[in-house]
C-alpha cells in the first residue's frame, strides 16, 4: 500500500511542472479571454473590472449582427467594422481550398516521390524549403509578384508578355464595376479600373492570399504523408503487385487507407490553420486588409489598433470554439465503425 502511494506521488511530482505550464499557457489565457469578452473596455484592464463595463453576450451579438442600433440616435446603421460574418466566410473558403486543393496536391507529390524516383531527397528538400522561410519574408516575396506592372509585378509582366493582360484585366474590371455602385458610371475602362492590383480588390484579394499559403504549406503536408507512405509494410505492396494490382489500385486500397491517421492530422492542421491564419494575410494586404477580412485580422484591428479589447476577446473565443469543434468533427469523420473518439 505504501509503495503504491509513493508511486502515485512520484507520478504527480513528475507531471506537475508540465501541468503548471499547460494551465498557465493554455487554460488560463482561454479563461481570461472568455472573461474579458463579457466586458466592454478600451484599454488594458485593471486587476478588477467594474460592473459598469459588464455587457454580457452583447459583444457576441455585435459580431454576428449586420446592423446595430446607435445608443445616441436610436437609429440602425450598418455594422461594417465589427461584423464577423464576412471574415468567417473567407476563413471557411480558405479552409475548403486548403482541404480540397492543397492536401490532394500534397498527397499526389508524396505518392510520386515515395516510388523512389531519381533525386528523391533533392525534391523533398525543395518542396519543404518554403516551410522553413519566415512567413513575413514570404509575404514580401509574393508582394513583388502581385505588384502592378508599373511597379514591376512579375505576374502582370508575364501576362503582358503573353498578351493576356487585356483580356484578364478587362474581365476582372467588369466584375469589380458590377459589384461597386460608385464605379458603374465611371469613365474609366474596366482594364484601367483593375490595373493589375491583385491585392486591392475583394474579387482577387482572397485567392491572392491563398496561393502563397498553398505554396508555403504544401511541402509540410507532403512530408507528413511521405513519411506515412514510407511506413507501409513492403509485404503488403508486394502481395498487391503479385495479384496484378495497378499503381492506382495499390494507392487507393492499400496506401491511402494505411495513412488515414496522417491524413486526418493534415486535414485538422489545414482547417484550423485556415481559421486562425493571420501573418501572411496581414503582410500581403497591409492597408487593404478590409478587402479580405479574416477573423484573426479583425481581432488584431479591433484589439490593438482600435483598443476594443472586449470584442477582440470575443473573436478569440469564437476562434477557439471553432477550432475545437472542427477538430472534433474531423475526428468523427475519420473514425472507423465501432471506434471511440477520444
Amino acid at each position: 500500500m505504501k509503495r503504491s502511494w509513493t508511486y502515485r506521488l512520484h507520478i504527480t511530482l513528475f507531471l506537475l511542472p508540465a501541468l503548471i505550464l499547460f494551465i498557465g499557457i493554455l487554460i488560463a489565457p482561454i479563461a481570461m479571454s472568455v472573461y474579458y469578452s463579457l466586458y466592454d473596455f478600451d484599454s488594458i484592464p485593471s486587476s478588477t473590472l467594474s460592473s459598469e463595463d459588464y455587457v454580457g453576450l452583447d459583444n457576441y451579438t455585435t459580431l454576428f449582427s449586420k446592423t446595430i442600433v446607435s445608443e445616441k440616435t436610436g437609429k440602425a446603421r450598418a455594422n461594417a467594422d465589427r461584423y464577423l460574418g464576412e471574415g468567417l466566410i473567407n476563413a471557411f473558403i480558405l479552409a475548403a481550398l486548403s482541404t480540397f486543393i492543397q492536401l490532394p496536391l500534397a498527397l499526389f507529390i508524396a505518392l510520386k516521390l515515395s516510388k523512389g524516383i531519381r533525386g528523391e531527397r533533392t525534391y523533398l528538400s525543395i518542396f519543404f524549403m518554403p516551410v522553413l522561410i519566415s512567413t513575413v519574408i514570404i509575404g514580401r516575396l509574393w508582394m513583388n509578384i502581385y505588384y502592378p506592372s508599373g511597379m514591376g509585378g512579375i505576374l502582370n509582366k508575364i501576362l503582358e508578355a503573353l498578351g493576356l493582360d487585356q483580356y484578364v484585366f478587362t474581365k476582372i474590371g467588369d466584375q469589380i464595376r458590377s459589384n461597386t455602385p460608385l464605379l458603374q458610371k465611371s469613365a474609366k475602362t474596366s482594364y484601367d479600373i483593375f490595373g493589375g492590383n491583385w491585392l486591392a480588390y475583394k474579387e482577387t484579394a482572397l485567392i491572392a492570399v491563398f496561393i502563397p499559403i498553398l505554396w508555403q504549406y504544401v511541402g509540410y503536408h507532403m512530408l507528413l504523408m511521405y513519411a506515412g507512405i514510407k511506413g507501409v509494410p513492403a509485404d503488403l505492396l508486394e502481395a498487391a503487385q503479385l495479384d496484378g494490382c495497378t499503381e492506382g489500385q495499390v494507392n487507393r486500397h492499400i496506401v491511402i487507407p494505411y495513412i488515414k491517421p496522417i491524413l486526418k492530422v493534415c486535414v485538422i492542421f489545414a482547417v484550423t490553420g485556415s481559421l486562425k491564419s493571420f501573418d501572411l494575410a496581414y503582410t500581403l494586404l497591409k492597408d487593404n486588409v478590409d478587402k479580405a477580412w479574416l477573423p484573426s485580422t479583425m481581432m488584431y484591428r479591433l484589439s490593438f489598433l482600435n483598443t476594443k479589447l472586449g470584442i477582440g476577446s470575443a473573436i478569440a473565443v469564437v476562434l477557439i470554439v471553432l477550432c475545437f469543434a472542427f477538430a472534433l468533427l474531423i475526428n468523427l469523420a475519420f473514425r472507423d465503425r465501432g471506434e471511440k473518439v477520444s
